[in-house]
């Protein structure tokens, strides 16, 4: 992008915020400075609960000490594993409705802030977004997970990769159990160019991995050594959706 190209952007930002009212997009508050981010308050980004430990070291999952680990038992041995930000409760799953399903890609950078302080993000890695199919990147217009890409991209630094691509039209994953939603994925994704050797796939949620997994299995099938992910929510599974992670 030329530098001129980013100080119009940034000046359309500016201008954007002494403009309209500095409302927080999920609370309706003042979110007080004019020059402050006009789309998430202080007050809602600590409502955002973060993961309570222990958690498992791959999945990420929140654990018993005694416990054995039933989600990522199975996963490839070049999937590091997921780091997730935060529980995907109320004000957390409207941020997400709102950058997924509303327009408001904007928010993604407050969804960045939040993912900052996770591990796979430390050395200014490669970041692969989850890509959508091309039906639903049409009717949506952008990839949330391109977005939040591009916002971590502009904080931690590194650089994003676009080797994996969607070769078909999913279903939504919302009603499925861990099992469709697995059997849904089966040979979704592939590479495309070169694939760089160490990755970290980024994505808006994760609920049972079953899309990471896919997506880590196309990577390391297409020369990736090592893969790792993270989002910026995580779904609060019941007790019997883990259990049939078998």
């Amino acid at each position: 992008m030329p530098p001129w190209t980013a100080t119009w952007s940034e000046g359309l930002i500016a201008l954007e915020r002494w403009v309209l009212p500095g409302a927080c997009l999920l609370c309706q508050d003042p979110v007080g400075s004019p020059l402050a981010d006009p789309l998430v308050c202080a007050v809602c980004r600590l409502r955002w609960r973060r993961l309570p430990e222990p958690r498992c070291v791959r999945c990420g999952q929140p654990i018993d000490l005694d416990a054995d680990c039933r989600i990522c038992r199975d996963w490839p041995d070049g999937f590091r594993g997921v780091q997730s930000a935060v529980w995907l409760e109320a004000s957390a799953r409207r941020a997400v409705h709102l950058l997924k399903y509303e327009g408001w890609r904007r928010i993604a950078v407050s969804l960045a802030e939040a993912m900052l302080p996770l591990e796979p993000l430390a050395d200014r890695p490669t970041l692969v977004p989850i890509p959508l199919s091309a039906t639903r990147l049409r009717a949506r217009g952008y990839n949330q997970s391109a977005e939040l890409a591009a916002a971590l991209l502009g904080r931690r630094g590194g650089r994003v990769s676009s080797c994996l691509v969607r070769t078909r039209h999913t279903r939504t994953q919302t009603t499925l159990t861990p099992e469709e939603r697995a059997a849904n994925l089966a040979g979704a994704f592939a590479t495309t160019g070169a694939v760089p050797s160490r990755v970290v796939l980024g994505d808006d949620v994760f609920t049972t991995g079953a899309t990471l997994v896919e997506a880590a299995h196309a990577l390391l099938e297409g020369g990736a050594v090592e893969v790792s992910a993270v989002t910026f929510g995580r779904a609060e599974l019941p007790l019997a959706a883990v259990s049939r992670m078998v």
